[in-house]
């Protein structure tokens, strides 16, 4: 393939930068020739799913696949917070207090709906041309200004503490380590994300996608 989109199964601990890098070498050796790769979202390291690839052509129609509504399941565990909102943070106990299940539906359903998130300072957002993370890890103090996303659903899977399984219907934009983050706020015990898997992006949908293993790729 040459031009049109690849939809691939992100593993973990892999950089989106990566699963890239790895699509474009094996392209370009299939054709002999230089194939031109892009992404359309990443997924941060720990997070594993669907992610959408553009080649060749359809590189410029990249945007607009970024656009698109996006369905997670995640993990998020009680009683601490992350420097990064996911495991590769500095932890911090925050509260050894169980929560019921009734107040966690109570505290989800205040994230149902147009709502303002901050996004993590660790993220690729640029900031006057550079990358988030990168001026956190500088030490550089880091402020993103909030902005306007539509949960569109925000369900509970499973609950046995400390451990919130959920899944969400969210729209373009939508940091799931920020609303762990903010649901953990507001019961009071702290959150992070420890798992996450994108299963949605629009119509296109997991079980469409490719392990990196089909082209050739170990992780």
């Amino acid at each position: 393939m040459t031009d049109g989109i690849i939809l691939i199964d992100k593993p973990a601990e892999m950089t989106s930068f990566g699963v890239v890098a790895r699509i474009r070498r094996v392209l370009t050796q299939a054709a002999q020739k230089k194939v031109k790769v892009g992404h359309t979202g990443t997924l941060d390291p720990f997070a594993t799913g669907l992610m959408i690839l553009v080649i060749g052509k359809e590189c410029k129609n990249a945007e607009q696949y970024s656009k698109l509504d996006k369905v997670y399941e995640a993990t998020f565990l009680l009683g601490q917070i992350s420097t990064t909102g996911d495991p590769e943070g500095e932890l911090t106990e925050v509260s050894n207090r169980q929560p019921t299940a009734d107040e966690i539906e109570a505290a989800l359903a205040k994230f149902k709906g147009p709502i303002m998130q901050r996004p993590p300072i660790f993220s690729a957002i640029k900031i006057d041309g550079k990358r988030a993370y990168k001026l956190a890890r500088d030490g550089q103090e880091v402020e993103i200004p909030e902005r306007q996303i539509t949960v569109h659903s925000l369900d509970m899977i499973d609950y046995s503490y400390p451990n919130l399984r959920i899944r969400t219907h969210v729209s373009s934009g939508t940091y799931i380590r920020s609303l762990g983050v903010d649901i953990g706020a507001v019961l009071g015990t702290g959150a992070y994300c420890t798992t996450l898997r994108r299963l949605k992006i629009a119509q296109y949908t997991i079980a469409d996608a490719q392990q990196l293993a089909d082209f050739g790729i170990s992780n």
